[in-house]
This record gives structure tokens, C-alpha cells and sequence, in this order.
């Protein structure tokens, strides 16, 4: 019977799994995505999102709990400097996993773990408008037209040049 197993042990040792999530949240902090397993990634969110939680509140305290979980001074003050503040207003979901499919030599499910805020794909201010359509007939001939424009221009500038250079002489 499985009473009151609540986490997942993935097939290690406490002290190699307690290891493990303090690198991949070092990793993940410094580099705001990584790529891992979905049991890995489900595993770090339940670790790093109370860390950063945590951060919020910026006070020795907070740091040397923060520090104790992760034993790396540069992670925690990236936590504190860059992270802290860009998550301040949120209540909590500092974190997305987006599942990517099998790897290829074991067939093990692969996602990535990335936290929310530090997303440029999924901002709201970056979104551009979208083409509805996908038609052949408008696309190829705008695409070419300022690209033939800007070959135009460069060309007398270039044979320009040559000339300047011999009324100086």
C-alpha cells in the first residue's frame, strides 16, 4: 500500500536526490530553462517553487534558508536580484513544464522546466500579429520585392563609390 508516499523518490537515495534537485534548481535559476525528464522537472517545481516564495521576502533569514537548500552563492543571489523581483506580484506557478516527447535512446519522456516570468516567446508584450493565412500567392511575391528593392539601392551605391574615388585623384 502506498499511505502517505506523497513524493517521488526517482530512483535514488535521499542524500543523491537532495543533490540532484539543488543542481538542476542552480541550473535552472542561472539559466531561467533546462531540458530533463517529466518526473524531474515534476519533482524540481515542488522543490525550487517554495525557494522562490521564499525570496520574495528579502532578509538574512530568507537567504540562509534559501542557501541551505541550494549551497551556491551566485544562484542565490541571482534568486534575489533578478528573479525576486520580476515574480513579486505573483502568487505562486513560478514555473512551466512543457513536454517535448520520448528521447530517443532510452524512450523516456523529456520536457522542459522553465520559469514563467523569464519566457520572451510567451510574454504578453512580445506578441506580434499574426498572419491568419497561409497563402502562396500573396507571400512570394512581398517577400521578394523588398529584397530586390534593397539589392537596387546597394548596386549604384557601389558603382558610385569608384567614381568619388577618382574625381579626389
Amino acid at each position: 500500500m502506498r499511505h502517505n508516499k506523497k513524493f517521488n523518490h526517482l530512483g535514488r537515495t535521499a542524500s543523491h536526490r537532495h543533490a540532484m534537485l539543488a543542481n538542476m534548481s542552480i541550473s535552472l535559476i542561472m539559466h531561467k530553462r533546462i531540458t530533463t525528464t517529466v518526473a524531474k522537472a515534476k519533482a524540481l517545481k515542488k522543490y525550487v517553487e517554495p525557494l522562490i516564495t521564499r525570496c520574495k521576502d528579502d532578509s538574512t533569514n530568507s537567504r540562509r534558508v534559501v542557501f541551505r537548500y541550494l549551497q551556491n552563492k551566485v544562484a542565490v543571489t541571482e534568486l534575489f536580484k533578478v528573479i525576486a523581483p520580476a515574480v513579486g506580484n505573483r502568487e505562486g506557478g513560478y514555473t512551466r513544464i512543457i513536454k517535448l516527447g520520448h528521447r530517443l535512446g532510452d524512450g523516456a519522456d523529456i520536457a522542459f522546466i522553465e520559469l514563467v516570468d523569464f519566457d520572451e516567446n510567451m510574454a504578453k508584450e512580445a506578441k506580434t500579429a499574426k498572419k491568419t493565412r497561409r497563402s502562396r500567392r500573396g507571400s512570394g511575391k512581398s517577400a521578394e520585392a523588398p529584397a530586390a528593392e534593397e539589392v537596387k539601392k546597394e548596386a549604384p551605391a557601389e558603382k558610385e563609390a569608384p567614381a568619388e574615388e577618382k574625381a579626389e585623384e
